[in-house]
């Protein structure tokens, strides 16, 4: 068994919204990092909400450490550990009250593990949740999710409302819980930075569709962007042309070898992309 994670064919309409999940298939290998890329309200938090069963699909299939999570199977949520974008706890609780109901959803839940995690994020044990900033939330919301022994993290904006250094930080204990073999993360990020740092591949969403999955190797050492005069963008191959979007005077072309292009095409200029270089090709570029 290669995933720990996949999705296949997935679709989640509402009635009273335009707005659906369509098709939605893709896979999360174990010993892996994913990154989840999208603008606002392209469909990640509906993903993951289908991921763990809190919204009901339409059809298709998820697959959870080789089979399909119900209602019933609480063994499989002892797995996976999730961080929400948003409040993920009551407010009037404190972190050790947290700590106690905790111990009675999870048989696994180590209290001591817990309270490791209140002291490296210099959270306060005893002062309500009400009181802590947005980044202290947030580092709450990990220690409670990695404090059960998870195989999976499922992780909604998990870096979002924190300092760079204490991001910095987080992404090393990501890095580290992936060491264990049979470990994954499924990171939804705004902070295409991150990604960058710790994905091994990232997924990108756009009104309900996955539109690409790239490993990093590849958005390192193969995509580019050309820049291209108007005569210099016509003389390439549609075959070569993944998205390509009209400035003033040039004509950026997202292309899945850069160096290939730059050999077939002399005088063009590749640069290397990012992804939010590529977010914004797919999303607002044109398709041949």
């Amino acid at each position: 068994m290669e995933n720990i994670l996949e999705l296949h064919h997935v679709s989640k309409t509402f009635p009273k919204s335009d707005f659906k999940l369509d098709d939605v298939t893709f896979s999360l290998p174990y010993g892996t990092i994913s990154g989840f890329v999208g603008e606002n309200g392209a469909g990640k938090t509906t993903t993951i909400g289908c991921i763990m069963n809190t919204i009901i699909k339409d059809r298709g299939t998820i697959k959870l450490f080789g089979r399909e999570m119900g209602d019933e199977d609480t063994d499989m949520r002892e797995d996976i550990g999730i961080v929400y974008d948003g409040d993920n706890f009551p407010s009037y609780w404190t972190a050790l009250q947290l700590s106690q109901v905790m111990e009675g959803l999870y048989t696994r839940w180590d209290r001591s593990l817990f309270q490791k995690y209140l002291d490296d994020f210099c959270l306060p044990g005893r002062q309500k949740i009400k009181h802590y900033s947005k980044g202290m939330t947030m580092k709450l919301a990990l220690a409670a999710a990695l404090s059960h022994h998870p195989k999976l993290l499922i992780l909604d904006e998990a870096t979002s409302g924190l300092d760079p250094v204490m991001r910095d930080d987080m992404l090393d204990l990501f890095l580290g819980f992936v060491q264990e073999e049979d470990h994954s993360i499924l990171l939804s990020s705004h902070i295409t930075s991150d990604l960058e740092k710790v994905a091994d591949h990232i997924t990108f969403i756009h009104n309900g569709r996955i539109i690409m999955t790239v490993s990093k190797n590849d958005l390192v050492y193969r995509y580019a962007v050309l820049r291209c005069k108007e005569s210099q963008f016509r003389a390439l191959a549609p075959s070569d042309i993944l998205a390509y979007r009209k400035r003033d005077f040039q004509i950026d072309v997202l292309v899945p070898d850069g160096k290939e292009a730059v050999r077939k095409y002399k005088d063009v200029i590749a640069d290397h992309v990012s992804v939010d270089e590529i977010m914004l090709l797919l999303v607002k570029g044109e398709r041949i």
